[in-house]
Formats: C-alpha cells, sequence, structure tokens
C-alpha cells in the first residue's frame, strides 16, 4: 500500500502542471504545442478561404453587396452556436469538439472544388464558420488552464503566434494556388491543412483533458448572459468585439478593394499576409508591452490605433504601400485577440472559461455578420473610401469611449 502511494506521489510531481477547469491532468507543454499546432493547421485552411471566397465570388460575376452577403454566412450560425460550444466543451473536455470541427473545415472546403457554382459558395460558407467554431471555441477555453494562471499569459501568447503564422501561410496558399492552379484547386490545396490537424488530433488527442469537473450544476443555475452582469468581463468582451470589427472589415473587403484596383489573386495574398507579419511582430513583442500597460488600456489603445490604420488604405492603389499599410493595422489588430483572451478567462467564474469564450466568439461573431452586410452596402453605394472612414471612425470613437469609461471608474474609486 505504501509502495503504491510512493508511486502515486512520484506520478503526480512527474504531471507537475494541473488543469484548473477540467479534470484530467496532461503533460505541459506537450498539450500548448499540439493546441498551436492543429491551430496553425486549421486556421490557415479556415483563414486562406476568406481569401479564396470573395476572390472566387468577383470571378463568378457577383456585385460586393452579394460577397457580403456570403460572408456574412460565414458568421450566422457560428454566432447562434458558440455558446452551446463554449458550454459543451466546459462538459465534455475539447478533444472530440475539436476534431469534428477540423474534420467539417475539410469537408466545407471541398464543397466548391465538387461543386464550382455560386451556391456552393453559400453551402461552404455557412458550413465552415460553423464547423470552425467547434474547433475555435475550446483552443480558447483550455489555453488559459494549462499550467495554472503563472502560464496563462505565455500560452495565450503562444496560441495568438500560432494563429498569426495561420493568417500568413493561407492567404499565400490560396493566392498563389489561385492564380496558378485555379479556384478549385486552392479550396483542395487549402483542406490539406486541417485535413493534417485531423490526423494529429486523431493519434495524438489523448494529450487533451478529458472533461470538466462540476460546471454543469453551476451551468443550470444561471444563464450565460448572466455573466456580462461581470462588469469587467463584459467590457472585455465588447472590446474585443471593436477590435474585432476592424480585422473583418480588413479580410472582408481588402480583397475586393484589391481586385477593383487590378491587383493579382497572388498579390492580394501577399498583402494580406503582410498583416499576419505585424500580427506575428506584435505578439512577440506583447509581454514587453505588458510590463508597461494594463491588459484592457492594450486593448483601448489597439482600438484606436486600428481605426487609425484604416485611414491609409484609400490612399493608395500601389501593392507596396498597401502592404506597408496592412503591416501597420496588423500591429494594432494584433494585440485584440491575446489580451482579450487573456482578460476573459482571468475573469471567467471557475468553470466557465470555455463558456465565457463562447461569449465571445458570440459577440465577435454578431461583428462577423454585421461587417459584411453593412460595409458592403456602403462600398457598393458610395465607393470604397466611405468604407474605410466610417469604420475608422467607429473604431477612434470606441477607443476614446473606453478610455473615458475607464476615467470615471477611477475616479469614483477613489
Amino acid at each position: 500500500m505504501e509502495s503504491n502511494d510512493l508511486l502515486d506521489s512520484i506520478r503526480g510531481k512527474i504531471r507537475i502542471h494541473i488543469f484548473r477547469d477540467f479534470g484530467a491532468v496532461a503533460p505541459f507543454p506537450m498539450t500548448i504545442y499540439l493546441i498551436v499546432l492543429t491551430c496553425v493547421l486549421t486556421h490557415a485552411g479556415f483563414g486562406g478561404a476568406k481569401v479564396v471566397l470573395p476572390l472566387h465570388a468577383l470571378n463568378l460575376g457577383v456585385d460586393p453587396f452579394s460577397v457580403g452577403v456570403i460572408m456574412a454566412l460565414w458568421a450566422l450560425c457560428p454566432m447562434l452556436i458558440a455558446l452551446y460550444v463554449g458550454r459543451l466543451v466546459d462538459r465534455v473536455g475539447p478533444r472530440l469538439p475539436m476534431l469534428g470541427g477540423a474534420i467539417g473545415v475539410v469537408v466545407a472546403l471541398l464543397v466548391p472544388y465538387f461543386f464550382p457554382s455560386i451556391a456552393a459558395l453559400y453551402v461552404m460558407s455557412l458550413a465552415v464558420g460553423t464547423a470552425f467554431q467547434f474547433f475555435f471555441v475550446p483552443t480558447q477555453g483550455i489555453t488559459g488552464a494549462l499550467g495554472g494562471p503563472e502560464a496563462r499569459a505565455r500560452n495565450y501568447s503562444l496560441l495568438a503566434i500560432g494563429f498569426s503564422i495561420a493568417s500568413f501561410l493561407g492567404p499565400l496558399i490560396g493566392g498563389f494556388s489561385i492564380d496558378y492552379l485555379g479556384y478549385q484547386t486552392a479550396y483542395l490545396m487549402l483542406a490539406g491543412c486541417p485535413a493534417v490537424a485531423v490526423l494529429v488530433l486523431w493519434f495524438k488527442g489523448s494529450l487533451l483533458p478529458k472533461g470538466a469537473v462540476g460546471t454543469e450544476e453551476a451551468q443550470k443555475k444561471t444563464s450565460s448572459f448572466a455573466l456580462l452582469r461581470i462588469t469587467n468581463l463584459r467590457n472585455a468582451i465588447v472590446a474585443s468585439g471593436l477590435i474585432s470589427v476592424a480585422w473583418d472589415l480588413y479580410q472582408f473587403f481588402f480583397p475586393i478593394y484589391g481586385h477593383s484596383i487590378g491587383l493579382s489573386a497572388s498579390a492580394i495574398g501577399t498583402v494580406i499576409s503582410m498583416f499576419a507579419v505585424a500580427v506575428f511582430a506584435i505578439r512577440v513583442a506583447l509581454p514587453h508591452l505588458a510590463r508597461v500597460l494594463s491588459e484592457f488600456e492594450m486593448l483601448l489603445y489597439a482600438i484606436g490605433f486600428s481605426g487609425a490604420a484604416l485611414l491609409l488604405f484609400p490612399l493608395f492603389r500601389d501593392p507596396y504601400l498597401l502592404a506597408l499599410a496592412s503591416f501597420v493595422l496588423g500591429l494594432g489588430c494584433g494585440v485584440g485577440q491575446p489580451m482579450s483572451m487573456s482578460l476573459i478567462y482571468s475573469l471567467s467564474p471557475s468553470g466557465r472559461a470555455s463558456e465565457s469564450a463562447g461569449l465571445r466568439v458570440m459577440f465577435n461573431h454578431f461583428t462577423h455578420l454585421v461587417v459584411p452586410l453593412a460595409f458592403g452596402a456602403i462600398g457598393t453605394a458610395f465607393g470604397f473610401a466611405p468604407v474605410f472612414v466610417s469604420c475608422s471612425a467607429l473604431m477612434i470613437g470606441g477607443s476614446g469611449y473606453g478610455f473615458w469609461v475607464e476615467r470615471q471608474s477611477a475616479r469614483r474609486s477613489r
């Protein structure tokens, strides 16, 4: 009996990092590397499709507003199911949702390959956005739990860097595949990335935690929207939504703008990849910025900076200058995701991290739904410059309002 206790003690020391919200122990840092690797692979296919899809639609003769409708479908179901996915992950663990989500992304990307038509683009947009949520929400919810509070910032930084690498690779793969292989083959190339993630999750998914501890009873007592009563959590979710507006506008509208000024698909993909390079660079520098500013201050500055950067795009038609503008915008947008994820995890009630992540994703997908429709309509009616200017005004105004609220809160606390 004593020898068994000794063995249990040794095993406990070897497995030194324990999940806060999940009832399983897994080797660390192997688990975070597994999550980052599968994120790079799955998001490369997902993000690359965001470049290929609008360009393909325009090539088939669709106007910008109709492209906006197609891209809005990308966010419709994810907005409706994000909370459900978060609660599901808190109950059953991340492995099955992540595996199912990656498989769903592969299948969705193959729809236009086998059925090249406008109708297929609508189906693919709806399906790929929905499937990706079963992968995306779990990664946010469990990353903060790996290794405890002291490792949280590093974990989210690694995850965010993984997403930025994917955002660099996806547009390049999509853009060059269009120019040299055609639109249909571009979808096949992109589907290959999440297909590798499926294999990794199938064979190494046991490294992920198995399930949640004591969350079901807590979730029965309160609605997910009750989390918005936590003031700081609500502010973090709203700020995350604002930075998402700039990101969405850029990903949706720049391919349309680049196409209108005669850029090739590979040039558009390269310009968008410069955005990802900046996102990567700023995320590497985040630990240094965190020593000077709080997480929420960094979010507010990022929102204002991104709003100002959007004003550069209607000024340029040269691809090199547009790549520079994309890089500047990426510096601002790159701060948003890791800071909001870390804030939301730290402010979430125990056992409801993935649920809070789902709430954040739901609000972000509301912007994914509204931005293509609203700014697609503005672009169709008034041209490209008003799109960038109106979004810039929203971002700068939101940042200024956030700082005003912070000052008012500081005065009341004195």
